[in-house]
């Protein structure tokens, strides 16, 4: 039986995915490839979930679903009689190129462990079944790993991450003291969305400056589970809850730029990025409050290549101009494009010009073949959802990024459209009268966005920008006049007893 490290296993997809198309052999249960995250009990993730890979009896990987009623099934069960748990297994989603996802979420933890069997029909599928042994502990238990290093290691987190090395790449030192007395004046005035932060101790402290401080909820929630997960160290720091990266000083300058940390970034600004709030909420709420994830996207991706309908999409509100442009273009060119607006807010006086299009659910976006990515405010948010799809993206030339586009090239993993959108219909064209270009540029786009998205790469990212910001910092944090404790939600309080070297620290 073929074994591989965890490593190589979580890099399979993208060498899986260009094997040549399996012939007509029967598919192959012990053949099979099973690996990914999910299968370790110290993978600790809301959503926990690994990867099939289907295989014949010739030992082909197959590139597209099992011909019939899909017959891959999991089940997880404790290893102990005695410990009763709920776990919501879903059907495995199928990705439509012989590879499937598997997820599962745990509501309680199991001190004994867990046993996962993967089956085709009532054969058991590689090497299932899987044995974890415990403790397995679900996303609300409050059990961190105190040694970071290992808990990197066992979440095979990447070694550097491009988008943090340059974001820090100017701050070689964070002067706390210039930050406590410059952030209030200059970003946190009435009209500001700014958190200050304080983690003391595994515990996070912090305190609004500004009206418009609602979306803390967002920054609260990963903070907290990933206070969970490991032991994060001191550090103090503000974050912008608004749209635009707000660091607009370069690094020449006196005094300097001060590292303020957003959720989007900007060619002319210095901000620290994060994940988004949209893909690590949905991260967070999987199977439970969302249904458009970073998971639930890859099993439903409409139909295939060939059947998708050869037009460009959007559906989206009026947030740029660029946006009503589309519109206009649909209209004049409906063979190519269908763009729609769902709902005005900053430009009311276009709607009867224009018309207002119906919602439509985020799946059925896929039934096209191109789908066109225009930024909103700023970077567009839906855009890892969209490259996670199977369409070919066509994307808007923009000053604005999110922490992964770095990794993303044009012409390999989508198409480029220049800012005022002139060249969208000849790329649309380009890609009708080469198809099978087309087609290979979409499939890379897709791989490579799985390989980055995987949702504990998240947790990654965002352990190594507080590591960074921790390590160059030149103060002790305190807990500053307030600041609040950010409490764990009620989850928590479910009954869970830690099995670590030592036991949380206690607070000051």
């Amino acid at each position: 039986m073929r074994r591989f490290p965890l490593a190589r296993l979580l890099a399979l997809p993208l060498a899986l995915l260009v094997a040549s198309g399996a012939s007509e052999a029967p598919l192959s249960a012990p053949r099979s490839l099973v690996w990914g995250p999910g299968l370790q009990a110290g993978v600790v993730l809301p959503v926990r979930y690994f990867y099939l890979q289907a295989v014949n009896s010739e030992g082909q990987n197959l590139t597209r679903s099992p011909p019939g009623q899909t017959l891959f099934r999991v089940v997880i069960k404790s290893l102990s009689p005695k410990e009763v748990v709920r776990i919501h297994v879903p059907k495995p989603l199928d990705r439509n190129d012989g590879t499937f996802l598997m997820r599962y979420r745990m509501y309680e933890t199991v001190s004994k462990g867990l046993k996962i069997e993967v089956l085709y029909g009532d054969e058991h599928v590689a090497q299932s079944p899987y044995i974890l042994k415990g403790p397995v502990y679900h996303e609300y238990c409050e059990c961190p790993e105190d040694d970071p290093q290992a808990w990197q290691k066992t979440l095979s987190c990447p070694d550097k991450e491009p988008q943090i090395e340059k974001d820090f790449a100017s701050f070689p030192s964070i002067n706390l003291q210039q930050m406590l007395i410059e952030v209030p004046k200059r970003f946190g005035d009435e009209r500001g969305a700014i958190v200050h932060y304080t983690i003391l101790n595994n515990r996070i402290y912090r305190r609004s400056l500004g009206k418009y401080t609602d979306f803390k909820m967002f920054s609260d929630e990963i903070l907290l589970s990933l206070a969970r997960k490991v032991l994060l160290p001191d550090l103090e720091f503000y974050v912008n809850l608004g749209d635009w990266p707000l660091e607009h000083r370069k690094v020449n300058e006196t005094p300097g730029p001060l590292p303020i940390i957003s959720w989007c970034g900007s060619l002319d600004s210095r901000d620290v990025i994060l994940p988004t709030y949209d893909i690590t909420h949905s991260t967070l709420e999987a199977l439970r409050g969302v249904t458009n994830d970073l998971l639930s996207i890859q099993g439903n991706t409409g139909p295939s290549w060939i059947n998708k309908t050869e037009k460009a999409f959007f559906r989206g509100r009026d947030s740029r101009e660029e946006r009503l442009q589309l519109v206009q273009l649909s209209k004049e060119n409906p063979q190519l494009l269908d763009a729609g607006i769902t709902g005005y807010f900053f430009f009311q006086e276009k709607e009867k010009e224009l018309g207002k299009a119906k919602l439509i659910g985020f799946f059925d976006f896929f039934k096209y073949k191109y789908q066109v990515n225009v930024d909103g405010t700023v970077a567009a948010y839906r855009y890892p959802y969209l490259m996670l799809g199977d369409s070919l993206v066509l994307k808007q030339d923009s000053p604005y990024y999110e922490h992964f586009y770095m990794a993303l090239k044009p012409w390999k993993h989508y198409i480029p459209i220049k800012r005022n959108l002139s060249d969208l219909l000849e790329k649309v064209e380009w890609a009708k009268e080469n198809d099978e270009e087309a087609e290979k540029i979409a499939k890379e786009g897709q791989v490579t966005a799985r390989d980055l998205l995987q949702p504990h790469r998240l947790y990654c990212y965002y352990y190594r920008v507080l590591q960074k910001y921790a390590e160059r910092q030149l103060s002790k944090p305190e807990i500053r006049d307030g600041m609040e404790l950010v409490p764990q939600p009620d989850d928590s309080a479910s009954l869970c007893q830690c099995h670590r070297k030592r036991p949380l620290r206690q607070e000051l």
